[in-house]
């Protein structure tokens, strides 16, 4: 081979190189939050999240607590559906893997009588022992089914803001322990106005946020509007990233389709105000916009996806999933762009 055809060849392979690194580099997780099912998961209810390009499922699974005056941490009880016990978790974990989709698996709190879990305050020390005592068994168990499965982001904890302010002893702990029987990726989904304070990331691989930050109060959010809005929560949250050289993944995010879908995205007294489409459907294009094309930013999980998707959503929903909305072919866009 002539000198020339060595050049040529040459300039080819890095050429290569360089195209599948940067391709790499905005490659995003584009996933979904993929709601439990009381019965096992099959094809078809994993077809539609093929189809929306998605590469990355949030399981879920929830350990109950009655009150803060009785704090012991109910699991994996034959009370709950099947998706949310370790039987269930698994199987679905199976079925995803074996369509493409990568998992992160991220157990999840709900207090029965309404209380928000960013502000569980136990009592006494004898209510934070018992608490904390459930809580971490709730967690290792689930580390240990997301080890068993290759799983490849597991998610600590979600929205507890007191709980870590008040006992930080105790979550350096969980840590150490789900470290050790866990060798995948950790997060914890921190609600958009707590990550600043959750003083552990330098512990765990992503700083996770669940990103219903207040934007704008409008009926429907416009697209400028919008755009104009981010640009503050934005700069936080990259100069945030910097400082930790870790990346923002977005453990939650979306928008219910309804009228001021941006002002609170949290409050669910919206959900019984007028559907509102195209409010959905801006908001949702325009943190696209604004954050998958980021290197310091990973990705993110759609809130939410239900398995039964010709059953869910629609245009008379209010409620957060985009399935069977116009938002759902934005998201379809992305996801294909970002895959």
């Amino acid at each position: 081979m002539n000198k020339f055809w060595q050049v040529i060849v040459a300039i080819l392979i890095i050429g290569t190189f360089l195209f599948s690194c940067n391709k790499e580099k905005e490659r995003k997780i584009n996933g979904v939050s993929f709601v439990a099912t009381p019965h096992k998961v099959t094809e078809t209810h994993i077809t539609p999240v093929v189809a929306l390009h998605a590469n990355y499922a949030a399981i879920m699974p929830f350990g109950f607590v009655k009150s803060i005056a009785h704090p012991k941490v109910l699991f994996n009880t034959n009370k709950q559906w099947y998706g949310e016990t370790v039987v269930g978790v698994n199987q679905n974990i199976i079925m995803l893997k074996k369509s493409g989709i990568k998992i992160m698996l991220k157990p999840q709190l709900w207090v029965w009588d309404g209380v928000f879990t960013g502000i569980i305050k136990m009592n006494t020390e004898e209510d934070w022992r018992l608490f904390e005592l459930g809580y971490e068994r709730f967690i290792l168990t689930f580390a240990e089914v997301a080890e068993k499965n290759d799983v490849a982001i597991f998610c600590i904890g979600t929205e507890l803001e007191f709980f870590i302010k008040h006992r930080p002893e105790f979550w350096e702990n969980l840590i150490k322990k789900v470290r050790a029987v866990y060798k995948g990726k950790l997060t914890y989904a921190a609600n958009w106005n707590e990550y600043t304070q959750t003083p552990f990331w330098a512990k765990l691989d992503y700083i996770g946020v669940d990103a219903y930050f207040p934007l704008v109060n409008e009926k429907t959010p416009s697209v400028n509007g919008l755009r104009l809005a981010w640009d503050k929560p934005k700069l936080l949250l990259k100069k945030y990233s910097d400082s930790l050289q870790k990346k923002i993944l977005f453990t939650e995010f979306g928008y219910r389709s309804v009228a001021f879908t941006a002002h609170k995205p949290w409050d669910v007294a919206y959900d019984k105000t007028t559907v509102n489409l195209q409010g959905q459907t801006n908001a949702t294009k325009v943190l696209f916009e604004q954050f998958w094309k980021e290197n310091w930013f990973a990705g993110g999980f759609l809130w939410k996806w239900f398995p039964d998707y010709v059953n869910s959503g629609g245009v008379h929903n209010a409620r957060f999933t985009p399935q069977n909305k116009p938002a759902e072919e934005v998201v379809r866009e992305v996801y294909l762009k970002y895959k």
